[in-house]
């Protein structure tokens, strides 16, 4: 990965990759999740959290080593599931399948997939009857065996009695000089007991992440996952392949998302909604029948038939209300907006509360900053904002307050109270004449002046 962090850790689809794979493993009801971890192992604890218990493997020494490490805690009992942290794409019902599989027929079972190009993968090699005989590492394959196109996935349903028996028995004397978890299949048929191979429905489900190039395909066959689940369940989008939607989003039916739409983290949108184009929404929370196009919001709330932009720019502890409009280029910071008021453009609204049925005028300000501290504007019910006011926070307009156009209000303003705060405008009778011959004279000089230099 050529990174300074964990590989499990890197993101998919605005998720690690390895929480999508506890998360949907914690969906198929194990008793216990275990996660074996050795370097950067911090990083992937504030990943996971106290979602799973984890067990160090001081050394890295193959796979097999790695759930030797977890044996001790593994119990006598039941069945062990085991996965790599870097698949992404595997899904609760693919595992569940071959768990049903595996208790079917009394058996050990390993997920597998047929592939057009097998290079890199361990090689299925099946016995007469279809079961598995033994799993062979393409440095440890011959060549007819390199020809097999049925892979390992690397995720393996055990007995667990049986394997804790065979982890004693793995060697590593294979061309890695690695314990292999692989070797268990053949220890296991040296006792008598089957493994069987269960194919993946969708080859995907298997892929792996080693470097970044994988990384990307694995995030764009996730997106098209969640895309697809998104449109089945009454979502319109229009261009699929110029939208992003992070696996945590919960989009209502009839909702229609436009090209260009990046909605991520933990963004919900409700019924009916307008969405795009060119929207990034992050951890954002929309009403029903909202409709936000060309825009920027994050951490925020959105209402019922409430419209923002084009080029609205709504920043962290924003609320706006229902009905409300955030028009273009307005920009918003930890300010409530009130149901039917209007900040239709050219404005910055910041550390403010802002009733409802409030206009507010292009150009108007909210100075909330006076050099060390943020201070708050409050703006009552039914206030009047006139265009290019500056409010000096912190300010109190009352309910039904107007502002005068081009106004520096610096007092609180009381209910009903009209407020202007302006020169007067002074007009001298046929001054412009005179101002224009005295600089064009002054003009003049200064040209002389430049040509004697």
């Amino acid at each position: 990965m050529n990174s300074s962090r964990h590989k499990v850790v890197h993101e998919v689809c605005g998720k690690p990759m390895i929480l999508h794979i506890v998360e949907e493993m914690a969906a198929v009801g194990f008793d216990r999740l275990f996660v074996v971890v050795g370097k950067l192992e911090s990083q992937v604890r504030d990943v996971l959290g106290d979602r799973v218990t984890y067990l160090r493997q001081a050394e890295q020494l193959g796979t097999g080593h790695a759930v030797m490490s977890a044996a001790p805690e593994l119990g006598d009992e039941g069945m062990t599931v085991v996965l790599y942290g870097d698949g992404p794409l595997i899904s609760r019902a693919e595992v569940e399948r071959m768990i049903e599989h595996a208790k079917r027929e009394k058996a050990n079972a390993v997920l597998t997939a047929v592939v057009d190009n097998p290079f890199g993968f361990g090689r299925i090699v099946r016995d007469g009857v279809g079961h598995v005989e033994r799993i062979v590492e393409e440095k440890d394959a011959t060549q007819d065996e390199r020809a097999i196109r049925e892979v390992n996935s690397g995720i393996f349903a055990f007995d667990t009695a049986s394997l804790k028996r065979v982890l004693s028995k793995l060697t590593n004397d294979n061309a890695q000089q690695e314990y292999l978890l692989t070797d268990c299949v053949e220890h296991l048929r040296a006792e008598g007991q089957i493994v069987i191979p269960v194919v993946v429905r969708d080859v995907d489900e298997i892929a792996n992440v080693n470097d970044r190039i994988q990384l990307a395909y694995v995030e764009e066959r996730l997106r098209r996952r969640i895309l697809r689940r998104h449109m089945e369940s009454g979502v319109t989008v229009i261009d699929p392949g110029s939208t992003y939607i992070h696996a945590d989003v919960k989009i209502g039916q009839d909702t229609v998302i436009y090209p260009g739409s990046h909605l991520e983290g933990k963004t919900t949108i409700a019924r009916g909604c307008t969405i795009g184009p060119n929207v990034r929404l992050v951890d954002v929370t929309v009403d029903d029948d909202a409709t936000i196009m060309y825009s920027v919001a994050m951490k925020s709330s959105i209402g019922q038939r409430a419209s923002v932009g084009p080029f609205a720019y709504i920043r962290p502890h924003s609320v706006v209300g229902e009905d409300a409009k955030v028009g273009d280029f307005v920009e918003l910071k930890n300010a409530t907006v009130g149901a039917r008021s209007k900040v239709s453009h050219l404005a910055y609204v910041g550390d403010a509360s802002v009733g409802s049925d409030v206009n507010i005028g292009c150009g108007v300000v909210t100075v909330n900053y006076d050099g060390f501290q943020k201070h708050q504007t409050v703006i009552e019910d039914g206030s009047f904002i006139g265009s290019n006011v500056n409010l000096i926070a912190p300010v109190h307009i009352g309910q039904g307050g107007y502002v005068a156009t081009g106004s520096t209000i610096t007092d609180d303003v009381e209910v009903d109270d009209f407020a202007i705060a302006r020169e007067r405008q002074v007009n001298k009778k046929g001054y412009a004449r005179v101002l224009r011959t005295r600089l064009a004279a002054r003009h003049g000089e200064r040209n002389e002046a430049q040509e004697d230099k």
